[in-house]
Parts: C-alpha cells; sequence; structure tokens
C-alpha cells in the first residue's frame, strides 16, 4: 500500500526559500513544510494545509516540480513536490495537529537564501541544496506536471 506526503517549495520576494526546522532526539533537520496526505483529500489540498499548520501562511500551489518514489523495507511511500505562491496569513511557527503538546517538532520556520541553505548541516532531502536553484536560475521549474482525473 502506498503512502503519500507533500512538500511545498516556497518562494518569496528575494528568491528564499520558506524552511521549517524539526528537532528530533538524534538531530535537527530542515526541510520545506509538508506532511501526509490524509484520507479523502488530494495532494494540492494536504500541501495548502501543511504549510498554514506550519508556518500560518496561506499559499496557492503553482506546479508540481519533483514526484519522488520510495519503494524499501520501510514500505513504498511518495512524496510530491510542489511550488506554491503566498495568498495570505502570517508568517510564524505553527504545529503539527498529530501530534501532542509536549511531543511537538517544529522549532523554527524562516525563509533562508540559497547561501544559508548550503551552510545548514542538516537538509532534507539533499537536492534542496543546489538542484532547487539550478532550476530557478534557468527558468525550468514553472511547469506544471500535476493532473486530477475527472470523476
Amino acid at each position: 500500500m502506498w503512502t503519500g506526503g507533500v512538500r511545498v517549495i516556497v518562494l518569496d520576494d528575494e528568491n528564499r526559500i520558506l524552511m521549517v526546522r524539526q528537532d528530533h532526539p538524534e538531530r535537527s533537520v530542515w526541510m520545506v513544510p509538508g506532511g501526509g496526505i490524509e484520507d479523502g483529500e488530494s495532494s494540492v489540498q494536504a500541501a495548502v494545509r501543511e504549510v498554514l499548520e506550519e508556518t500560518g501562511l496561506e499559499v496557492e500551489t503553482k506546479g508540481l516540480i519533483w514526484h519522488i518514489e520510495e519503494v524499501s523495507e520501510r514500505g513504498q511511500r511518495f512524496v510530491n513536490f510542489f511550488k506554491a505562491r503566498v495568498t495570505g496569513g502570517e508568517l510564524k511557527l505553527g504545529d503539527d495537529p498529530e501530534l501532542p503538546a509536549n511531543g511537538q517538532v517544529l522549532s523554527e520556520v524562516r525563509f533562508m537564501s540559497r547561501e544559508e541553505v548550503a551552510e545548514l548541516e542538516h537538509v532534507y532531502p539533499e537536492f534542496l541544496r543546489s538542484e532547487l536553484w539550478e532550476h530557478l536560475e534557468h527558468g525550468t521549474i514553472d511547469y506544471d506536471a500535476f493532473r486530477m482525473r475527472d470523476k
């Protein structure tokens, strides 16, 4: 059975990327906002919801950038990476409603430049350090491969 998730690339007017830090016992990891797709929810709906929950920002998705699959001993998983733009809200550290108040892992949220991302010790996924910025420089990030089948 496939388990689906989303991650969302949100850029500000200075081409800085929105990042959240998750603190785990073994290490802290910086990543773009995102999480699991809930029952009855499309990945686009999950992307919008997850950004709002984690950062306080309302967004509109602008395209599917990457579809990453994993088939391993951990199971079958996929993550859709969307590009999005801010449409409202206020930047603030949110939370994960699936976790108890004393078990939250989100610890920081902010926009970061390419140089700041490159200096981070732990980034997930690693291709946020280079591939994303290369696509931005070459203008190859604007195609939207996402489609929903009509019911």
